[in-house]
């Protein structure tokens, strides 16, 4: 994603804001070994190199018949068969000269035996199986063919998933170092909020930032601690954010962020640590601020929910994932063909709520949800991801644009 400076605009550009909270990332959490069992979505702590070979031995990746090639007349032909190996079968003989010996999937070959005929292309003959002609090696999986002693196996930095746990198992590790999760207090500031299923009464709405937003940060792998809503009074802001320092990593809130605003949070951040107000070139989500509260580093996003959903995946996530310990922290950006127009050039880059759609000419093409409002959720409901139209730019259907799926961002 290219950088903006929105010449005649004091508006920070979205990689500058990133860059800058990614200058201001705390030590990543403790070191843990956990089972693997446990290990899932955990962010690996040290670089891991195998302690074995893998595979430990020469064995079969088909049920068939083991054979030494070049006992076998070009044209293939008839070999007695000695024996019968299975998975899970100890120590063998070696394999008598001039014979086969029937192997299933995963068993070890004998000493002398260095391929493998399927089943399938064979037939039985008595004491004997008929083979046809066959090239040396064919399947057999060679020692330390996947992996060697010490090879490097997996990298710190990264998120165990359902594959790296298998692999971990499969050279015999049954722990595994990883960063304690990322302890988040999550708070929301406004005297107009309710919880759902509470009555409202006028003038009041319903708290859909901390559901979304505590669910966001659990996606992205942090321990999600909720002190709810913070009274908009400078006491009650102040008590609740020195005690959320006190115990968690990280502090989160959404709303009293904006220009305007009750002064009463951004007073409290002030008295407890530092503060930094940002306007951000991005829409929605310009308004972003930043700080420590008691050595705590704390971030505040807009009250808006749509904007603070996009300002967290955006902007939030980076310093979120790095401060997890992870090495990668930006998502992969797809371009594809638009089909929409885009006319209007903003000041601010557009992060608009888009889907895929299958055209007739087979081509994915990134469509747009007709309202595109900071305040509402319902297009990012239906989005798959978020469409970037770069500030001071117009776009034509059929350009390429940037798109950022939400199955990378909420991860």
């Amino acid at each position: 994603m290219s950088a903006c400076g929105c010449d005649g605009t004091d508006l920070l550009p979205v990689e500058e804001a990133i860059a800058q909270l990614l200058q201001r990332v705390p030590a990543a959490p403790a070191v843990q070994q956990l089972r693997l069992e446990q290990a899932l979505g955990r962010v690996l702590a040290q670089d891991i190199l195998s302690p074995v070979q893998l595979p430990a031995w020469d064995n079969s990746a088909m049920d068939g018949y083991a054979l030494r090639a070049a006992d076998l007349p070009a044209e293939g032909g008839y070999l007695p068969v000695s024996g019968r190996i299975a998975a899970g079968d100890g120590a063998l003989q070696p394999l008598p000269a001039g014979q086969a010996v029937r192997i299933f999937t995963g068993a070890p070959l004998p000493a002398g035996a260095d391929t493998v005929v399927p089943q399938e292309r064979c037939r039985s003959e008595g004491a004997g199986v008929w083979l046809p002609a066959v090239t040396r090696g064919a399947h057999v999986r060679q020692q330390g063919e996947e992996l060697r002693l010490g090879q490097p196996l997996l990298s710190a930095g990264i998120r165990l998933r359902p594959q790296e746990l298998g692999l971990l198992a499969s050279v015999g590790l049954a722990e595994v170092p990883v960063y304690r999760r990322l302890r988040v207090c999550l708070l929301s500031s406004g005297n107009e909020l309710r919880e759902p299923g509470a009555a409202l009464a006028p003038g009041q709405i319903y708290n859909s930032n901390r559901y979304c937003l505590g669910a966001l940060l659990r996606g992205l792998g942090c321990e999600v601690h909720d002190y709810g809503v913070m009274a908009d009074e400078l006491a009650a802001s102040r008590d609740a954010l020195s005690l959320a320092a006190s115990e968690w990593d990280v502090l989160i809130t959404s709303g009293g962020v904006s220009v305007g605003e009750e002064d009463h949070l951004k007073q409290a951040i002030r008295e407890l640590g530092s503060l930094q107000l940002w306007r951000l070139a991005m829409q929605p989500g310009k308004p972003l601020a930043f700080g420590e509260v008691a050595g705590k580093p704390w971030i505040g996003l807009p009250g808006n929910p749509s904007a603070a959903l996009v300002t967290a995946l955006v902007v939030a996530r980076p310093f979120l994932l790095k401060a997890q310990g992870l090495a990668v922290v930006q998502p992969n950006v797809l371009q594809l063909p638009a089909d929409f127009d885009w006319l209007t050039p903003n000041s601010r880059r557009q992060y608009l709520r888009a889907g895929l759609q299958r055209s007739a000419d087979g081509q994915t093409r990134v469509v747009l949800h007709p309202q595109q409002s900071s305040a509402m959720l319902s297009a990012a409901c239906w989005a798959d991801g978020l469409a970037l139209v770069e500030c001071a730019s117009t776009l034509h259907k059929g350009d390429l644009v940037q798109f950022l799926p939400f199955a990378e961002l909420l991860q």
